[in-house]
């Protein structure tokens, strides 16, 4: 590790690569870490993750909150994430602009909501709730999705925006989403990254999707599948790049959940994306 406080690449912290972390030690930047991984009391999670906690910056990353849930979030569920983070104290949480629960049974999928303005005051009240819940403002991160509602009122980058002014809380941009959104539905990811509300942004997150073809995707079309289990792509790189150069550094997240690699291959991954954010940074001072 370093002590440049510069904004920096992390990884997803996984079980799989618990041992060589701690004995080597790698210059990274952060890890992130699933909140629903570290709702128990005790056991082995949370003594791995004390010890990682010692040496590393954290972020928290919620994926059950279902934050966009007609029927309301789960009280308890929100009580455990509150303890998640008062005993960590990430630099950042974070969760999806999403819902997964549904009369007390919770889905095992992120699923979309209709961008009108009656999601759009729910969603408030419930950012609203969580912040003041956990004392400190949150990343609402944009989805990945396969379908639009019919009578939708507004573009998803519009009502992220009015999200974040109207509660206060800030974003989190998935460039993978964007990518598997915009083949998904049929818009241009460069447009959509033109349009985005990038001045509530407080973290990056890059992953890599599957592709299905022909008779594997519905009606014979290609399909983007968000599976965070292979590189990032060419494409997801491009973009970010682009941003970085528009935006400058932000701390920016390889998300690599399935299939997991063995550490040098994620490395690797984390170290391009330092990369793109250092060149940046020297680009910028040049300039200056």
């Amino acid at each position: 590790m370093t002590a440049d406080r510069s904004p920096r690449a992390g990884a997803g912290l996984k079980p799989e690569h618990q041992r060589h972390i701690l004995d080597a030690q790698p210059d990274i930047g952060w890890f992130e870490v699933h909140a629903e991984n570290y709702m128990g009391a005790g056991g082995p999670p949370h003594s791995f993750l004390e010890r990682i906690r010692a040496l590393y910056p954290l972020s928290l990353h919620g994926v059950g909150l279902s934050i966009g849930s007609a029927g309301g979030m789960t009280p308890g569920h929100l009580a455990r994430l509150k303890t998640v983070a008062d005993r960590y104290e990430p630099f950042v949480v974070s969760e999806h602009l999403a819902w997964s629960t549904h009369e007390g049974v919770f889905l095992n999928d992120l699923l979309p909501l209709p961008y009108d303005e009656a999601t759009l005051a729910l969603v408030t009240r419930h950012v609203d709730e969580v912040q003041s819940v956990l004392g400190r403002r949150i990343l609402i991160e944009n989805p990945s999705t396969y379908l639009r509602f019919e009578g939708e009122e507004m573009a998803e980058t519009e009502f992220l925006r009015t999200l974040a002014r109207q509660s206060g809380c800030g974003l989190l941009l998935d460039i993978n989403n964007v990518v598997v959104s915009a083949a998904n539905l049929g818009f241009d990811p460069a447009a959509y990254l033109a349009a985005f509300p990038v001045e509530h942004v407080g973290e990056i997150h890059l992953a890599g999707h599957a592709v299905l073809h022909d008779g594997a995707a519905p009606g014979g079309e290609r399909l983007l599948v968000d599976t965070h289990d292979r590189a990032v792509s060419d494409e997801v790189w491009d973009l970010h790049r682009h941003l970085i150069g528009r935006l400058g550094p932000l701390p920016t997240l390889i998300e690599w959940d399935a299939d997991v690699p063995a550490w040098p291959v994620l490395e690797a991954e984390v170290a391009r994306a330092q990369s793109v954010l250092r060149q940046d940074g020297v680009s910028r001072a040049r300039a200056a």
